[in-house]
């Protein structure tokens, strides 16, 4: 991924200059289709429940993403880059621990 790209590195200062749940709402709505808004939110709410040990197949059950999908944001959870973990410790007020056995 290059974020030195003038578009994303826009994207990202689009994004930090959101300031309420009704602005992040209004931006988000305006980027996405509603099916992709859905998405991500699965994608989030999968990741959420990998931390929690969670089986894969219940959180295909509960979100309607593929294993596959749900295999991806596992390897991205547990990936250097960390957005899942740092986003997800800042909701929770507290430090996310990976534990074993999430892939």
């Amino acid at each position: 991924m290059n974020w030195n790209n003038k578009q994303n590195q826009r994207l990202v200062q689009a994004i930090l200059t959101l300031k309420t749940e009704n602005e992040a709402r209004r931006f988000l709505r305006d980027l996405m289709t509603e099916k992709e808004i859905k998405e991500f939110a699965n994608r989030f709410k999968a990741a959420e429940m990998l931390i929690e040990q969670t089986p894969y197949f219940e959180i295909v059950r509960q979100t309607g993403l593929s294993s596959t999908t749900v295999a991806r944001v596992s390897k991205w959870l547990n990936g250097k880059e960390g957005g899942y973990r740092t986003v997800i410790a800042k909701l929770h007020h507290r430090p996310i621990q990976m534990r074993s056995g999430l892939d």
